[in-house]
């Protein structure tokens, strides 16, 4: 008996080649690269992204409640034209605090804080550890006479004692905008304390 022929094994076939070079994988990275930013530039055409402006919270409701409560707070009766309070908090007990943080008519930063504390203590927190006294610039108003100082990175700002507390004025916007700021505060009673 003849043993049955077996077929004989294929042969495997080979892989295609392609030639690969630096500029064909430069040119496929380009053709990507165009793709993504086409992509998003198509996106971008069909977007509208919604301007953000802060609430505008109304201090004087703060301030008369924070009177009511019995103690004396130095606030603006109105604010300057353009500007706007965006965050304002009072912090009750032993040694209450009272901040408010006013957005400028220059878009800039200015803040009101008071608090039974050191002067330096505030001014190393709020504007900067290298504050230095501004002898020029020292005021007295109805309410205080207020020391004038000025930071490294050109913010300026106002401190002055008002009963046992320490009131800071700060801004990093104009000085003489912030100058009138100081001027224009009072403590004058917004509602009769029951």
């Amino acid at each position: 008996m003849s043993e049955p022929t077996q077929p004989e094994p294929a042969q495997p076939e080979k892989p295609g080649r392609y030639t690969r070079s630096t500029g064909g994988l430069i040119g496929s990275m380009i053709v990507l690269v165009v793709a993504v930013l086409a992509i998003v530039a198509f996106r971008g055409t069909f977007r509208e992204t919604p301007d953000y402006e802060p609430a505008h919270i109304d201090y004087l409701e703060l301030i008369s409640s924070v009177q009511q409560a019995g103690l004396n707070p130095l606030y603006p009766p109105e604010l300057p034209d353009g500007w706007f309070v965006k965050d304002a908090s009072f912090v009750p007990g032993d040694r209450p605090s009272l901040d408010l943080v006013f957005t400028t008519d220059d878009e800039r930063t200015a803040g009101l804080h008071q608090e039974d504390t050191g002067e330096r203590e505030l001014l190393t927190k709020y504007v900067g550890a290298g504050v230095t006294d501004d002898d020029d610039a020292e005021l007295t108003t109805d309410v205080a006479t207020w020391t004038a100082w000025v930071d490294t990175d050109g913010d300026h700002a106002y401190t002055a004692e008002h009963g046992d507390d320490t009131v800071l004025v700060y801004s990093s916007g104009d000085p003489d905008a912030l100058r009138s700021f100081v001027e224009s505060l009072t403590d004058a009673p917004l509602t009769d304390a029951p």
